[in-house]
């Protein structure tokens, strides 16, 4: 298909939308443009940014034939929101974008889901498991991947390629990754109630190469999990932060039962404002065993890059890890 007319990142202010921005600009990209609700938490030079809501497009005009849509767009922090702002924002936001690419006549959009559509469980899952989401995030990005597959079977002309991303970690996250830095760098971190727990994973540049190559082929319909192939766990993961970069941290593991007792504790208080959410405390001891099927079969998926991956993002944030 046609790379031709601009490129149009809806959410390119954001974390992933930021580091997608920078590697097309270093690959000699050209027509960029950035449309987000915020200023861009890194402004990449060579990007136009536009200001608009992502729940509202009626009146946009990028003044320019748009080729390509990444659709980055999304009330995602959960535990954080009340649950209609992840409807409001993540289902509207796939309809207004769906309804833009259909003015502007674009063949081509790449989606960023979330792997919160399979739903809790320990077991592994892949791209061939059936979604089963039980959070409103994870239901409104169900939905949201519904209203992108109407989208393309309105024409045979038309490309999707729909990502289902893990944690993923890099300079300018300021999410679970960036909480274990600070942690690790304070010289405690207390492993919640087990160290086996799996969390899928995936440093952000290999993420956004992942989707810059899905969106260059000629498929119509593509399908992927974003995460790395080695289904590590948490202990792995503390241990090669801190056998690289913090050394003198020391370890501690809370039993569960205490983890458990300090969720149900806090269930009556979840709206009080009291920073510690009971999701949140939940989250800690839940497996997300997700494996990247489709990277594998292209052979996209090489094993043991975590350590690698670290090292860039403590250089790409001047050892900060922010």
């Amino acid at each position: 298909m046609s790379d031709q007319g601009a490129i149009v990142a809806f959410g390119g202010g954001g974390f992933i939308g930021s580091h997608l921005l920078r590697k097309m600009v270093s690959k000699c990209a050209s027509g960029l443009i950035s449309v987000d609700i915020r200023p861009p938490k890194v402004k990449v030079p060579g990007v136009d940014y536009r200001i608009a809501d992502v729940r509202d497009l009626s009146a946009l005009d990028v003044g320019a034939e748009v080729g390509t849509i990444y659709n980055l767009a999304a009330v995602h922090t959960t535990p954080g929101h009340p649950a209609h702002e992840y409807y409001e924002t993540n289902i509207r936001g796939a309809l207004e974008v769906s309804a833009f690419a259909r003015r502007q006549g674009v063949k081509r959009i790449v989606f960023t889901s979330s792997i919160s559509v399979y739903g809790a469980g320990e077991e592994t899952k892949s791209e061939a498991s059936p979604p089963q989401p039980e959070s409103p995030y994870g239901r409104s990005k169900w939905m949201a991947e519904d209203i992108h597959r109407s989208w393309l079977a309105e024409s045979e002309g038309r490309q999707l390629v729909i990502c289902r991303p893990a944690v993923i970690f890099g300079h300018a996250e300021g999410g679970n990754f960036t909480r274990l830095a600070r942690l690790l760098r304070r010289g405690l971190f207390v492993y919640p109630g087990r160290r086996d727990t799996i969390k899928a994973c995936y440093y952000v540049e290999d993420l956004v190469d992942s989707l810059l190559h899905a969106a260059s082929l000629e498929e119509r319909f593509i399908v992927f999990n974003g995460c790395y192939a080695d289904r590590y766990t948490l202990e792995e993961i503390v241990e090669t932060f801190r056998s690289q970069h913090f050394p003198q941290a020391r370890t501690l593991t809370v039993p569960r039962a205490v983890v458990l007792g300090l969720a149900a504790a806090l269930r009556p208080m979840a709206g009080a404002g009291i920073g510690i959410h009971p999701d949140r405390v939940m989250k800690l001891v839940r497996s997300t065993d997700v494996v990247p099927g489709w990277l594998e079969s292209r052979g996209l998926a090489r094993r043991g890059l975590l350590p690698a991956a670290l090292q860039r993002w403590k250089d790409d944030s001047a050892g900060a890890f922010d």
